[in-house]
């Protein structure tokens, strides 16, 4: 990664199980008009899509910086952390400048993916869980850097 699109990535870690966050996830893209969702100035658009080569589950992200700034188009890495975490990656699709208000941005929609999910959602075994755990129990990176 080159210098102003390795600073414009944002890495968090949610306390959530893996299951519990997908499940959350699943169950607000329902929800949302057209697979869309809205998150404050952000916007998830689904489907969530599964990248078996990184073992991760990615949904497109729209950043919104304010009212004069396009929009931001991104990706939302999600992947099981030891300890039953969840982990997540906030990564551009596109050269950004990292200004303030795409720094604030960035962390604020991160910070809200990483605490306000509801833990109330039922968890129900993904089909292809086990390969994600193996995968990460056998020291294969949780998440892609592109």
């Amino acid at each position: 990664m080159t210098g102003q699109l390795a600073d414009s990535v944002f890495q968090g870690i949610a306390g959530t199980p893996f299951d519990a966050y997908m499940a959350a996830l699943e169950s607000w893209q329902l929800t949302g008009h057209g697979g869309e969702l809205r998150l404050g100035n952000g916007l998830l658009r689904g489907p969530i899509e599964h990248d078996q080569h990184f073992g991760t589950w990615r949904i497109e992200v729209c950043l919104g910086r304010g009212p004069l700034r396009s929009p931001v188009r991104m990706r939302l890495d999600i992947a099981p952390w030891y300890g039953g975490a969840t982990v997540l990656e906030l990564i551009p699709c596109q050269r950004v400048r990292p200004s303030a208000a795409y720094l604030a941005a960035g962390h604020r929609l991160l910070d809200f993916l990483a605490r306000t999910l509801p833990v109330s959602v039922p968890v129900q075994q993904r089909p292809d869980q086990d390969d994600l755990c193996a995968a990460l129990s056998a020291g294969s990176p949780a998440l892609s850097h592109a």
